[in-house]
């Protein structure tokens, strides 16, 4: 913004002076430009970038239709298509709403102007805007990912990255816990790829995926003739990681009497092959990770707790997708534009309701639901924009007919969620939240009382 004030701005086009002064008094959380026509709009928008614009579709010339706010919505998007503009009309109003959204605003509102309504949808969309930038200045700098490459922007995830920078010079033993689909595998690989083993071997297995009679030969190898068809000698995945690391996924699913012979390796740092007499040193380091609670599987005899102790030297928690506030939208967003360039060259980004669906949505699967819906929307949809649509949310199919009614629900949650951020972030100062969000304090105050929250 080439605004001098540190307030985000907010551009009134509003023929209606008395209403400009209106708004203005209202909006004390922003600084607030104001314009009367499509040229002085259109001049504002240039010298001062708002983020956010409210535009009436009823402008002189044409103050009793909406042919002039249509040209200055086309015109607007088409200088800066990041902006976020929520059109009024008194004039056949909902017609008028669906054909702004379907040419690009982000929002619609019905005159007579409600102010804490509207209050709600210019903090949303300063709230949107914000997440969309930092998901583009990060995807334009060279760190555009942490630990070579985990997108995130989100203070719980790099937290976790900055964990696994200090750890990963080490050789201690690191479990990573979470939910699947969370990234487990790709923060192993980051372990690996920060430390000094990174010119040696990345070895993976999934303990859950391997019958447990073959799960031993997998990890230690078997010598000729151990066992019916062992025709010749194999090696195990402990030494193929010699020098390098080793990742055990789902390690809660390894049976008891392997973990006896697991735990005798990270003792003694050697191996027996199955059907072998000599002993092999091999120098490995162990990356493991579960969504099991390993505790209450010792306390239930089914996992040794000092294997628990061996591996667990460093214990990782990896917050869900949905602990991660702004990281669905700069995921969906990286993951459009990969898919896009793989499979459908014609789609050029996620639209505004799709945007909001997706950091409004819950991610149970975490980044990899997250992954599937966006590659499945991008194959699938007619149009250059992923909409909401596309994506088959389970929130969204309920109140597919009427987009009032999306818009409302998704503002309402979306709401929530970044009121909660914002409070936890300043530990439950009402006047950095405030600013955090991009509002005045009256009006986080109001939105406490109506969403029946508390600081």
């Amino acid at each position: 913004m080439t605004n001098e004030s540190s307030l985000p701005v907010l551009l009134i086009v509003e023929d209606d002076e008395g209403l400009q002064r209106q708004l203005k008094w209202a909006y004390d959380g922003y600084t607030v430009v104001a314009a009367g026509d499509r040229a002085s709009a259109l001049e504002a928008l240039r010298l001062h970038e708002p983020a956010v614009v409210t535009l009436d579709l009823g402008l002189p010339p044409d103050p009793d239709g909406t042919e002039e706010g249509f040209a200055t919505l086309t015109e607007m998007l088409t200088l800066k298509p990041d902006t976020k503009i929520i059109v009024a009309s008194g004039h056949g109003a909902r017609e008028s709403a669906l054909k702004a959204v379907a040419l690009g605003a982000y929002d619609f509102y019905r005159k007579p102007v409600d102010i804490d309504e509207l209050g709600l949808i210019v903090a949303r969309a300063f709230h949107l805007h914000g997440i969309e930038e930092e998901n583009r200045r990060l995807e334009q700098s060279a760190g555009s990912t942490v630990l070579g490459s985990i997108i995130t922007a989100a203070p719980e995830m790099l937290k976790v990255a900055r964990t696994i920078e200090r750890v990963a010079s080490t050789n201690a033993s690191v479990m990573l816990l979470g939910a699947s689909g969370t990234g487990k595998e790709l923060l192993a690989r980051a372990v690996h790829e920060q430390s000094g083993r990174a010119s040696g071997s990345f070895i993976a297995i999934n303990c859950a995926a391997i019958p447990e009679n073959l799960l031993e030969a997998e990890l230690f190898g078997y010598e000729r003739g151990a066992f019916t068809g062992a025709v010749k000698s194999n090696v195990g995945k402990i030494e193929l990681a010699e020098g390098g690391t080793l990742f055990l996924d789902e390690v809660g699913d390894i049976p008891l009497p392997l973990q006896v012979k697991l735990l005798r390796f990270l003792q003694e740092r050697v191996i027996e092959r199955i059907g072998g007499r000599q002993p092999i040193s091999v120098d490995t380091r162990i990356v493991c990770a579960t969504h099991q609670d390993l505790e209450a599987m010792i306390a239930a005899g089914r996992f040794r707790e000092d294997l628990y102790y061996r591996l667990a030297e460093i214990v990782v928690q990896i917050p869900s997708l949905a602990e991660r506030p702004g990281d669905a939208v700069l995921l969906g967003r990286h993951f459009a534009t990969r898919f896009a360039r793989e499979m459908n060259p014609k789609i050029q980004g996620l639209s505004p309701d799709a945007t909001a669906a997706i950091d409004s949505y819950g991610w149970p699967g975490n980044v990899r639901e997250l992954e599937n819906r966006i590659k499945r929307a991008v194959i699938m949809t007619d149009g250059r924009l992923v909409s909401a649509a596309d994506l088959d949310l389970p929130g969204n199919r309920a109140n597919g007919g009427d987009l009032s009614i999306n818009l409302r629900a998704v503002r309402e949650v979306a709401d929530r969620k970044a009121i909660r951020h914002a409070l936890s972030r300043t530990d439950n100062n009402i006047s950095g939240a405030a600013k955090l969000l991009g509002i005045s304090r009256p009006t986080l105050y109001d939105l406490l009382k109506q969403y029946q929250l508390t600081a």
